[in-house]
């Protein structure tokens, strides 16, 4: 009889407030519900956006809502916001526009969502695991402006702040990049594949410096598909 393998688990425990390379190869760990657990995502700054793709892996047993991503502004703290509501409701909203979209219940299987807009025709699209949703309408003619801040795990009631727990990321996160562009079905097909290697150009989940705050872990995916 062989003898058994030995699996050893590597997980980290970063720093709060200490800036940090890229997370390849890493997901983001939310244990418990806080009002002081982030990830702010140091993405380098652009004027502003009239278009968009973001895409991530996500996983979560909870039922209440929470925030996927939360980027802020001066001008608005919803400037982006993709916030689940409940396990099958997902919101997008653009500054005063919001556009609520039914999707696969969310549980503690890693599932790919893509979310992308574009100004001129207002055009909003979720896609999960590979598959989109039905277009609507939303934001048309505005733009997403720059000089903001993105985190993970929190909903920004002000820039960089004013976190409710109740509405905080309760679970895993990871491959998180957003690009200036709506990608092609087929590009995001391959990427919830796991068969795309470029990051965002905006968010690079693979080289965006980060920085942790409070009670966050993190470790490798183990994802054998990326």
């Amino acid at each position: 009889m062989k003898p058994f393998a030995t699996i050893v688990l590597v997980m980290c425990i970063y720093l709060s407030g200490s800036d940090s390379a890229g997370l390849n190869g890493k997901s983001v760990i939310f244990p418990t519900e806080t009002d002081n657990s982030f990830v702010r995502l140091n993405a380098p700054h652009f004027t502003s956006l009239t278009a968009f793709t973001v895409c991530f892996r996500a996983a979560t047993e909870a039922t209440r809502p929470f925030s996927l991503l939360s980027y802020a502004t001066s001008y608005s703290h919803n400037e982006l916001l993709i916030l689940h509501v409940n396990k099958t409701q997902l919101y997008v909203l653009l500054g005063s526009s919001e556009d609520r979209f039914y999707v696969p219940e969310m549980n503690s299987l890693l599932r790919h969502i893509c979310v992308n807009w574009e100004s001129k025709g207002g055009e909003i699209t979720v896609w999960v695991n590979g598959r989109r949703s039905v277009q609507k309408i939303g934001g048309k003619g505005r733009v997403v402006r720059g000089s903001g801040q993105f985190f993970l795990g929190q909903e920004q009631d002000s820039v960089g702040g004013r976190f409710d727990k109740k509405q905080s990321f309760v679970g895993e996160i990871t491959d998180v990049n957003m690009w200036d562009r709506v990608l092609k079905p087929n590009e995001i097909e391959l990427i919830s594949q796991g068969c795309y290697s470029d990051g965002g150009n905006i968010i690079d989940w693979g080289s965006t410096t980060f920085t942790p705050g409070g009670n966050v872990i993190i470790e490798d995916n183990n994802d054998c598909t990326l």
